[in-house]
């Protein structure tokens, strides 16, 4: 295979999750070759240094397309930028899915461009609540997405760890602050979620020494480190 030349700026700029798998399966379904995505992408989107085998490259995750390139193939493929990204995970990556400029963001939410910007780029969001409201609804952001684009995950798992592992009923207030849930809902949660690591340790400590307490053990902290997909997985359930 010839090696890939991309022009500078684009082989440092950072691009959306990409999901190869489906990018290789549109293009079988439209019953298309890499060399007619490449010469696509050249004639219809101005990427002149589109060849077949940055497609491939695309298609096998050993590279991945930029903002604009994931954009023209999307156009090639006649699909959406969304259904060519993996699971986005911060501000920058939804707003890439919904197909949207910074700049439309900006003005939907009623911040100045830099500043909202910026937020991106740090993946902090420090809009109001009107504006995250109105972000909510402009990128499509579930709950769970909300905390994640907010920046917010890392403290949402700090206080669920310390919920399980001590008691439960103190963590409802902060929680509650950080999280819009019913408060009924959320006290079920957690203590589900209680009872079930306390469970674990229990058993831990009922084998005493030798392999079946480590594999305890090791199950506790995995529980711990999977704590926030636990929790919004039992969210779910019970919300049923």
């Amino acid at each position: 295979m010839c090696p890939v030349h991309r022009p500078l700026s684009h082989t440092h700029q950072p691009g959306p999750p990409f999901d190869a798998l489906a990018a290789r399966r549109l293009r079988a379904a439209l019953g298309m070759t890499p060399d007619h995505v490449a010469h696509g992408l050249r004639a219809s989107f101005g990427l002149p240094y589109a060849t077949p085998e940055l497609v491939v490259s695309w298609e096998r995750a050993a590279m991945s397309p930029t903002s604009p390139e994931l954009t023209a193939l999307a156009g090639v493929l006649w699909c959406s930028p969304a259904e060519l990204t993996g699971r986005p995970r911060t501000l920058r990556e939804f707003r890439i899915a919904r197909g949207l400029a910074p700049e439309d963001v900006a003005r939907a939410v009623g911040q100045e461009f830099p500043a909202y910007l910026g937020m991106e780029e740090s993946g902090r969001w420090r809009g109001t609540d009107r504006q995250s409201a109105v972000l909510t609804e402009l990128l499509g952001l579930a709950l769970p997405d909300l905390i994640a684009v907010t920046g917010r995950e890392a403290e949402l798992a700090d206080l669920l760890r310390s919920a399980v592992t001590t008691r439960w009923q103190a963590y409802t207030k902060p929680l509650g602050k950080l999280l819009p849930l019913d408060r009924r809902l959320l006290e079920a949660v957690l203590q589900q979620l209680h009872h079930s690591y306390q469970g674990q340790m229990t058993a831990t400590l009922s084998w005493g020494g030798g392999s079946a307490a480590g594999d305890a053990r090791d199950s506790g902290r995995d529980f711990l480190d999977r704590i926030t997909e636990t929790f919004w997985t039992t969210v779910e359930k019970n919300s049923g």
